[in-house]
């Protein structure tokens, strides 16, 4: 199967199942033709989608440099949508580009990623919140999608331009130090204690997760003193 894309997604400001003051956009929906992908700006209250038109309900931990675009795997949605007995659209999960016939969850940090004449680098996994759980309204839903481990990948913008259902989306440059997304998400959720290892990614490691290092190093320094 040819890695592409399946569907650009966007969401717009709508009423947050968890947080009636604050909106959210983690219901995004496929947009038909091009979607210009830029360096997200400064907006109100953080920093905005790389996505033009995505509304991001909380900016200051959504969005942003290291979290401009979120990818997901249409396999991945096809699983859950089984597993759970009902239809999953596209843009379900919050994520802004929809993909089939690559391994999201395979990539390392640092993995850059060509669309078009965009291209993007990862680096980070998704980590879920409750947004995430009130939007799904399934049982255990957080606990369910953790033991799962498939989380997708944030990603940012090193080259900008605009991207399309159906383009092609090739890997043109592999990390070579083996640290994954699932290492990165099994480290902030499940296994704390495997935090420092994420260090092996070097310059690769964005400067969000690398603060997130430190302070668990502090914190692991604290209680160990």
């Amino acid at each position: 199967m040819t890695a592409r894309v399946e569907s650009v997604n966007v969401g717009r400001a709508e009423a947050n199942p968890a947080r009636r003051n604050r909106p959210t956009g983690i219901h995004k929906r496929p947009v038909d033709g091009p979607v210009q992908v830029r360096e997200p700006g400064p907006r109100r209250g953080g920093l905005g989608s790389g996505l033009a038109g995505d509304f991001i309900g909380d900016g200051k931990y959504h969005g942003g440099t290291d979290q401009a675009v979120y990818a997901f795997a249409r396999e991945e949605l096809d699983f859950w949508a089984q597993e759970l007995g009902r239809e999953i659209p596209d843009g379900s999960f919050g994520e802004n580009l929809t993909l089939s016939g690559f391994d999201v969850d395979g990539a390392r940090l640092g993995d850059v990623w060509r669309i078009g004449e965009v291209l993007l680098q990862v680096t980070d996994a998704r980590i879920p919140c409750g947004t995430f759980r009130a939007s799904m309204e399934v049982r255990g839903w957080l606990r369910r999608f953790t033991e799962r481990g498939r989380s997708g990948a944030y990603l940012k913008v090193l080259s900008p331009g605009t991207v399309r259902a159906g383009l092609p989306v090739e890997l043109v440059r592999r990390a070579g130090h083996g640290v994954g997304v699932a290492d990165a998400f099994r480290a902030q959720t499940t296994e704390r204690e495997r935090m420092p290892e994420l260090l092996r990614a070097g310059e690769d490691l964005c400067e969000q997760l690398r603060r997130q290092v430190e302070e668990a190093q502090r914190a692991a320094a604290r209680r160990s003193g």
